[in-house]
């Protein structure tokens, strides 16, 4: 079996995800050199220990995740729990790769993108493009899924869907036609979405003043769970992956959170 160096697969993620374009929070790319040569690599949401244990213990050469290190406004100290990451990583010579906006924003593989086609939202189209509205253009616009009119029903079946009864705030017998959705820690959007005219919008986390601004607009608001609605933007770049490179062996590892 052939395998693919890491110098290849670097570049090929960077131009297709085509990470240059955005300003983030942390390095979009390759965080932490391992082994010159990839033949196993193993998808997951964070780079967590646990995650780096798993792909040590299946002979992984390298990892790419979404939640990756480095940050803006942490403390750059490699201490404590990131020196237990990275000593553990380097030892076992892992590859550690994470693309954060990259993989939110990307139109087919993306955060955004996947929970659309997992949940059956309809995503509305503009120049043959998803609609997009807010920071970044990173909240994606549509409709529910064929059938489920009222807010009770789409609360059900995120519940349904993702395994995980998400925070809910909203009537649940007000129709719905028009929703808004960004996945994981996106709750300081939801001003931005309702703007645009949603009527409902889908996320992962939430903070305090949602709860208000979701009652004094009368615009549902789900928390949906940051891990559960970010699950699949990483397995849709896994498969794509496999497709570039047939000689790599990917693997999805999910590592459970409840939040």
């Amino acid at each position: 079996m052939s395998l693919v160096s890491r110098q290849m697969l670097s570049q090929w993620l960077s131009q297709s995800l085509e990470i240059y374009n955005f300003k983030d929070y942390a390095p979009n790319g390759l965080q932490l050199q391992g082994k010159p040569f990839i033949k196993k690599v193993v998808m997951g949401v964070t780079a967590s220990k646990a995650l780096l244990e798993h792909a040590a213990h299946i002979h992984a050469d390298a990892v790419i995740v979404h939640h990756g290190w480095f940050w803006k406004n942490e403390n750059p100290c490699i201490t404590s729990m990131k020196y237990e990451r990275i000593a553990y990583a380097i030892q076992q010579e892992l590859n550690i790769f994470a693309y954060h906006l990259p993989l939110d924003a990307h139109p087919v593989w993306g955060n955004n993108a996947q929970l659309a086609r997992v949940l059956g939202l309809q995503v509305s189209r503009v120049d043959n493009k998803p609609e997009t509205c807010g920071q970044g253009n990173l909240i994606w616009m549509g409709s529910p899924p064929d059938g489920l009119e009222k807010l009770g029903d789409l609360e059900l079946h995120i519940a349904t869907i993702l395994q995980r009864k998400p925070l809910f705030i909203g009537n649940k017998e007000q129709r719905v036609s028009r929703i808004a959705w960004c996945t994981g820690g996106a709750q300081s959007f939801f001003e931005d979405a309702i703007a645009a005219g949603a009527e409902a919008f889908i996320t992962g986390e939430a903070s305090e003043q949602n709860f208000h601004i979701a009652n004094e607009t009368g615009v549902a608001f789900f928390a949906a769970g940051h891990h559960a609605t970010e699950r699949y933007g990483v397995q849709a770049l896994g498969h794509a992956l496999k497709e570039q490179f047939p000689a790599l062996e990917v693997v999805f590892v999910d590592i459970p959170n409840p939040i």
